[in-house]
C-alpha cells in the first residue's frame, strides 16, 4: 500500500522532472535555431567587452565588469523571484546528495578561463588563430561529451551526419577567418599560447554539460547562470587583482550603458545553452553557437563595422557553410528516421500496457531516444 504513495524526494524532484521534460518537448530544429540566438549573442558581447577593454585599457577588467554585473543581476534576480529562491534550494538539495556533484559549480570558472585566454594570447596568435583553436577544442569536445554521456547521462554516439557537420564547421571557421591571417607568422612562437584557446575549447563542452545537469536539478536554467556568474566573477576579479598587483593601472568605470551589455547577453547565453544542452546534446548546441557567432560578427561587420575591419568574400561563404554544416548535423536522415519510428512504436506499446517509461529506466534502449 505504502508504495504507491509519492514519496517527498519525487515531489520536490517533480518541477525538475517537469522542466526536463519541457526541455525534450522542444523540436531539434527549433533548439538549434536557440542555439544560433544565443551564438549571436555571444558575438555581440564579445565585441561590446572588446570596445570596453580597448577604452580602458585593460582586457582582464572589462571581462571582470562584465561577469561581475551579471552575477549581481543574477543574485538580485533569484533572491527577489519567488521561483528562483525554490530553485536555488532545491540545486542546494541536489548538492547535498551529489547531484549534481558540488565540483560542478567550477563550470563558471570555466567560463572565465576562456576569457583569459582570449585577454593573454589573442596578441600573439591573433583573432583567426585564436578562432580556429577554440572552435576545435569545442568541436573535439561536443563529440566527446555525447558520447561519453558526461552531465546528462545519455550517450549520443557520433553519427555520421554529425561527424560530417562537425569536419564542415571546422573548414568553414577556417574559411570564415582566413582574411584576417597575417602572413610570416613564427609556428613556434604560437604552439605554446595555441594550447590555451584549444584547451579552453576542451573544456567548453564540458561546461555545458555541467550547466545542463544544475539547470535540470533546479529546475530552471536561471539557476545555471547564477552559478556560472559568480564563480566566474569572482575568478576574474582574482585574476584582474594580482594583475593590478603585478602591473598597477587606473581603473574606472565606464560612463556609456551600453558597456554594460556584455553582463545580461551573457545570461542569455548561458541561460539557453542550459537549457538545450540536454535536448540537442553538447556537440549539436556547440554547433550552433558557433554559427550563431559567425553571423552574429558577419552581421556587426555590416552594421556597424570596427575601425580597419572589412567584409572579405571568405567571411560570408565560411558563415553560410557553418549554416550548412548545421543543418548537415540537424537534419533526420533516412536511417535516422527509422530508428526514430522504432522508437515511437516502443513508447507507443508501452502506453498501451500502462508501463510507464520513468518507472522502468531499465528497460530502455537506443531505440527509445529520439534521434538528432
Amino acid at each position: 500500500m505504502t508504495s504507491d504513495r509519492t514519496s517527498p524526494d519525487a515531489t520536490a524532484t517533480a518541477p525538475t522532472q517537469r522542466q526536463h521534460a519541457g526541455g525534450h518537448g522542444i523540436p531539434a530544429p527549433v533548439g538549434v535555431l536557440l542555439a544560433i540566438v544565443a551564438g549571436m549573442c555571444f558575438a555581440l558581447q564579445s565585441r561590446i567587452t572588446g570596445a570596453v577593454a580597448a577604452q580602458l585599457h585593460d582586457g582582464f577588467a572589462a571581462a571582470a565588469l562584465s561577469f561581475g554585473f551579471g552575477a549581481v543581476l543574477m543574485v538580485i534576480g533569484v533572491a527577489v523571484i519567488p521561483a528562483g529562491r525554490r530553485a536555488l534550494g532545491r540545486l542546494r538539495g541536489g548538492l547535498r546528495e551529489a547531484n549534481p556533484p558540488v565540483w560542478y559549480l567550477v563550470a563558471g570558472a570555466i567560463g572565465a578561463s576562456v576569457v583569459l585566454a582570449q585577454g593573454v594570447t589573442i596578441g600573439v596568435l591573433g583573432v583567426a588563430i585564436f578562432t580556429i583553436a577554440l572552435v576545435a577544442g569545442q568541436t573535439i569536445s561536443g563529440i566527446l561529451v555525447d558520447a561519453t554521456g558526461f552531465g546528462t547521462h545519455q550517450r549520443r554516439r557520433p553519427t555520421l551526419p554529425r561527424s560530417v557537420g562537425s569536419v564542415l564547421t571546422i573548414v568553414a571557421v577556417v574559411w570564415a577567418v582566413e582574411s584576417r591571417f597575417t602572413g610570416g607568422t613564427d609556428l613556434g612562437s604560437i604552439l605554446g599560447p595555441l594550447l590555451f584557446p584549444f584547451i579552453g575549447g576542451l573544456f567548453y563542452g564540458f561546461q555545458q554539460a555541467m550547466n545542463g545537469r544544475i539547470g535540470r536539478v533546479a529546475g530552471t536554467p536561471m539557476i545555471s547562470a547564477l552559478t556560472n556568474f559568480t564563480v566566474g566573477a569572482l575568478v576574474l576579479i582574482l585574476a584582474w587583482g594580482i594583475k593590478q598587483l603585478a602591473t598597477p593601472a587606473p581603473a574606472a568605470l565606464p560612463g556609456q550603458w551600453w558597456a554594460y551589455l556584455p553582463g545580461p547577453l551573457g545570461i542569455t547565453v548561458i541561460s539557453l545553452s542550459a537549457m538545450l544542452a540536454p535536448r540537442l546534446g553538447v556537440l549539436l548546441l556547440g554547433l550552433g553557437i558557433i554559427a550563431g557567432q559567425l553571423v552574429g560578427s558577419l552581421g556587426l561587420d555590416v552594421i556597424a563595422p570596427a575601425a580597419g575591419t572589412h567584409v572579405a568574400f571568405s567571411t560570408v561563404g565560411g558563415t553560410a557553410l557553418t549554416l550548412v554544416a548545421v543543418a548537415v548535423a540537424t537534419l533526420p536522415w533516412r536511417s535516422q528516421r527509422r530508428f526514430a519510428d522504432a522508437g515511437r512504436r516502443a513508447r507507443q506499446d508501452r502506453e498501451q500496457h500502462g508501463n510507464d517509461d520513468a518507472a522502468a529506466p531499465g528497460t530502455r534502449t537506443d531505440a527509445d531516444r529520439p534521434a538528432r
